[in-house]
């Protein structure tokens, strides 16, 4: 599906590029402007760089109906998203008096004598609209090129959201036609992403509105599916035709088509059958219980949580059988089982779960490498073990993996679907 009306962003400030730092206005504007019928079909990151910023510009404006861009409209000699604007548009910047009146005035109210570097902040494009900025000294810009917008805002998120959601937001509204695009995400767990797209992909191709778009995780697949139509319904119709022959391929296999995580997903299936339920953890350190009280109301379901991380604890807390663990070792389906099964029955659950295994980096053998975790369930949603193997990542990545998985179980044993 090729969008009808784009947008490309551009993020404009050096400081975003720090590892510390994470950019978050062009996911905002993303999502409002997919509100209005605006898909955006690029975001940039740009440093303080004059040269660099016009040739964004040009770029941006070769290729999209739309461009934005956030940030660099600031009073120091590192603020230049005006000048290349400018210069990429070809049109003189001329210094608006009633913007600099409008500033001189806004020092005053605070009491405070404006510093010259703050003229050029009245510096505007020729043709261009002012965006007045009621929370900070920089006013936005807006100019139509040959019907194509270009958009300046501040880089403050509390100063760009407001002027964009007030001042841009209708124009392109009305300029996108009243056209809608609307984005489900189905969302798989267990399952490798090219499982998912080998029985997938003859049923998406078919399609050129919506599209599908495949992201793969830890632990979990994300299918992406975007229409556009002339409104909100008639996209989602156009979806509900895909997703439904998708279900049918993945039989049982999607967990959620309603922005809900697996967590929040097991969490509801606990609380509408009303069964408890403990957990019995050693590699994964309590990750999984973790997950399920991250949502308020876990109190309902999650009765009592136990790490048990040396083969003592297993045996003092869980009843574990030491012969049970010197035989099979602590990593193995037997354990796992009987972690489940004494978890349940020491908590007085109707649900047990019992996870071990080795996350690494060191421990692991020929026989139990980095990465085997075995997790096991007991109880109202089945009685069943599984053993899984995550093998990349570090050790981070394979304790959650982990906690997906047993998330997974517990779903499928809970609905009654079969085992993985």
């Amino acid at each position: 599906m090729a969008l009808s009306f784009r947008a490309e962003i551009l993020a404009v400030g050096s400081e975003l590029l720090a590892p510390e730092r994470q950019e978050t206005n062009a996911s905002y504007l993303t999502g409002r402007l997919l509100e209005v019928g605006v898909g955006v079909a690029a975001r940039l990151t740009l440093a303080d760089d004059r040269a660099l910023l016009e040739s964004a510009f040009r770029i941006a404006l070769g290729r999209a109906e739309v461009v934005l861009s956030t940030g660099g409209l600031g009073p120091t000699e590192d603020d230049l998203t005006r000048e290349a604007a400018a210069a990429a548009l070809g049109r003189p910047l001329r210094r608006d008096p009633a913007v600099l009146e409008a500033l001189r005035q806004r020092f005053a109210r605070f009491k405070r004598v404006m510093a010259p570097v703050n003229e050029k902040q009245a510096d505007v494009i020729e043709g261009a609209r002012v965006l007045v900025n009621p929370l900070g000294t920089a006013p936005g810009q807006l100019l139509d090129v040959d019907g194509r917008l270009v958009v300046l805002l501040p880089g403050p998120p509390h100063e760009m959201k407001p002027m964009f959601d007030e001042q841009v937001l209708p124009l392109l509204r009305q300029q996108a036609g009243g056209r809608a695009i609307v984005t489900r995400i189905l969302r798989i767990a267990s399952m490798a992403e090219s499982d998912v797209e080998q029985l997938v992909a003859p049923i998406y191709t078919r399609f050129s509105n919506p599209t599908t778009t495949i992201l793969g995780g830890a632990g979990q697949v994300e299918l992406h599916l975007t229409a556009e139509a002339a409104s909100a319904e008639d996209a989602a119709a156009r979806i509900d035709e895909l997703a439904a022959a998708i279900r049918q391929a993945l039989a049982g296999r999607v967990y959620s088509e309603d922005g809900r995580e697996l967590p929040e997903v097991v969490a509801g299936l606990l609380k509408e059958r009303r069964l408890t339920m403990a957990v019995a953890e050693s590699c994964t350190g309590g990750l999984l219980a973790a997950r399920l009280t991250d949502g308020a109301g876990a109190s309902e379901f999650l009765e009592r949580g136990y790490v048990t991380y040396s083969n003592r604890s297993k045996v003092e807390l869980l009843g574990v059988d030491p012969v049970l663990l010197e035989r099979a070792g602590a990593v193995s389906e037997e354990v796992a089982a009987s972690m489940a099964a004494g978890a349940r029955r020491a908590a007085g659950a109707d649900v047990g779960v019992g996870i071990t295994g080795i996350a690494g980096p060191g421990g692991g053998t020929a026989d139990k490498p980095v990465g085997l975790v075995f997790i096991a369930l007991d109880g109202a949603a089945g009685t069943r073990v599984r053993r899984a193997h995550f093998p990349y990542g570090g050790r981070q990545r394979v304790r959650f993996q982990a906690s997906q998985a047993a998330l997974e179980m517990l779903r499928r044993g809970l609905l009654g679907l079969a085992p993985l």
